[in-house]
């Protein structure tokens, strides 16, 4: 996502109706892939989306331009999102929707592809997705927004509230999660 200029910010936090559904539509696409990514449910990470750009639409008067738009939008889809997860696990002591794989971000098979292409594509987002699940929600965050979402160390620890340190600290471990998932899958 591209950062959304000043000006229609301003005009957003003025009021202006026109100015947010702009905004909305240059950063719901986003907001829906990190909170799919974190929730790991197309329902769940709908619902997020909502609740993300209520909160941005309510918040929107005090945003300050102390960091950009796209660091400040990325800290409360992942706040919600987080949330929204604890809230599921609560709820459902543990539930997870496997069957639900990462798509929104993740190349289209050209349909000139062959159909064992597509299938190995499938097969990959499929583990991805399960890979992911199994982080917990902090290291899912964190490996969503370094290596899906392509944000600096600077701009996760902005977005997360968190020290950089800490964003290091969650990567390597959730790298080093992966790669034993990755091991132990092929014993």
């Amino acid at each position: 996502m591209e950062d959304i200029p000043r000006d229609l910010i301003e005009r957003a936090q003025a009021g202006d109706m026109d100015a947010f559904e702009r905004i909305y539509k240059t950063a719901s696409s986003m907001v829906y892939s990190v909170a799919l990514r974190l929730t790991n449910s197309r329902p769940d990470a709908e619902e997020v989306t909502q609740d993300v750009f209520i909160k941005i639409h309510r918040n929107l008067k005090d945003f300050e331009f102390r960091s950009s738009f796209k660091t400040w939008a990325y800290r409360i889809t992942v706040n919600t999102a987080l949330n929204a997860c604890k809230k599921i696990s609560r709820q459902e002591s543990g539930r997870q929707d496997f069957d639900t794989v990462i798509d929104s971000q993740a190349a289209s098979v050209d349909t000139r592809d062959k159909i064992g292409h597509a299938e190995e594509h499938d097969r990959a987002k499929a583990e991805l997705s399960l890979r992911l699940a199994r982080l917990n929600p902090d290291q899912r965050a964190c490996i969503i927004l370094r290596e899906i979402e392509g944000l600096k160390y600077e701009e996760i620890a902005k977005a997360l509230g968190i020290n950089i340190n800490t964003v290091r600290s969650r990567l390597k471990r959730a790298r080093l999660a992966m790669i034993k998932d990755a091991g132990s899958q092929g014993d």
